[in-house]
């Protein structure tokens, strides 16, 4: 989170709406591949979230429920906010194809997101950078900017921005790049000119909700964040429910089937960035090979991965239930057993159903 500390207001007799056309062409050039202008107006988003939160779908993300006031109003978060600069990167990267991965029990599945460096310092980076031009072009402002890191309803401020509508698996989708990018946005005090939102595109299309292994797309635009394997395998610290660690099959961090089976993402375009290009052969990883990761491998080899968060433990409890739904020989049951001692009972119990599996 970066922010101007000051509630300045810029030069006179600016021209905002050659000011708006200026900070997308900046925006571009800073390597984002679009950027959209809207106001804070989110009583829409804001009703969705609160029904969602009171069906208990966020699970054990608490965090859901804290500052639902700043979520709601860009302008108590950053005082004299009237607009929102919202900006997707794509990431989409050359990684080895996502079905024969996950058709290969030997082998480890990665959420395409995160096969190559955190995306979060990248595009602070940039955004702070393309906060300082738009100071350049106008003078001092007040603005904050965000990616993912404070109380922000980022899909639907990009969604009223025109990048793109909500799809029924709840990502962002464009007709031009699919949905394979991140989004960050700046809070800014200037009164840019508007941009008009997409139509919604989906149709009667269910791709998303049919392929889910866990059903967790309970309904069209409603995810239960509690059967989601990205949530079971990134968010969920303790024990994953018994009935799902089937369902899971080899994805160890994130799952994206429903993103992977959409028709948008055939205009999905590659990522322009190298920092988001596979590392360590994390898009065809030997789940052996990643299990008997000492925690030191684990931090070193993973450093500057959004992997690294979710811990050595958790990383140990996802990779037993991959191992426990794939075939069983001499290999694998010795791996398994040499964890059977870990200090974790979170690791020893996933080992011990690993190992209990046909």
């Amino acid at each position: 989170m970066l922010e101007n500390n000051k509630l300045a207001q810029p030069e006179a007799d600016v021209d905002y709406a050659e000011l708006a056309k200026q900070i997308k062409l900046c925006g571009k050039a800073l390597g984002f591949q679009q950027v959209g202008i809207t106001d804070i107006e989110l009583n829409q988003a804001s009703s969705h979230l609160r029904n969602w939160l009171a069906a208990g779908f966020n699970g054990n993300m608490s965090y859901m429920q804290r500052n639902l006031d700043l979520r709601d109003n860009p302008a108590q978060l950053q005082p004299g906010t009237i607009r929102v600069i919202s900006v997707r990167m794509d990431y989409l990267n050359n990684s080895s194809d996502a079905e024969v991965v996950m058709a290969n029990p030997e082998l480890g599945f990665v959420s395409r997101y995160a096969l190559g460096r955190d995306y979060h310092k990248l595009m602070r980076k940039r955004l702070q950078q393309l906060a300082t031009q738009i100071v350049a072009l106008v003078g001092t402002h007040s603005y904050r900017v965000f990616v993912d890191s404070a109380p922000v309803l980022e899909k639907a401020l990009a969604e009223k921005a025109g990048l793109g509508w909500i799809g029924k698996h709840s990502n962002l989708l464009n007709r031009d790049a699919g949905s394979w990018f991140f989004l960050g946005e700046i809070y800014t005090s200037l009164p840019l000119p508007i941009d008009n939102p997409v139509s919604e595109h989906c149709g009667d299309c269910t791709a998303c909700i049919d392929i889910c292994p866990t059903q967790a797309i309970v309904a069209p635009y409603q995810v239960d964040a509690r059967l989601c394997i990205s949530y079971l395998t990134i968010e969920l610290h303790g024990s994953i429910p018994l009935e799902l660690r089937p369902q899971m099959g080899n994805r160890i961090y994130g799952c994206d089937d429903c993103q992977l089976v959409c028709p948008w993402n055939r205009f999905a375009k590659l990522t322009q960035e190298d920092d988001f290009l596979p590392r360590h052969q994390l898009d065809t990883p030997l789940l052996l090979n990643l299990f008997m990761w000492s925690e030191e491998e684990f931090m070193h080899k993973l450093q500057g991965s959004p992997i690294r968060r979710i811990g050595h433990e958790r990383w140990l409890r996802n990779i037993a239930v991959a191992l426990g739904n794939g075939p069983k020989n001499k290999q694998v049951i010795e791996a398994l057993k040499s964890r059977l001692d870990h200090p974790s009972e979170i690791v020893r119990e996933h080992v011990q159903w690993a190992l209990n599996q046909d």
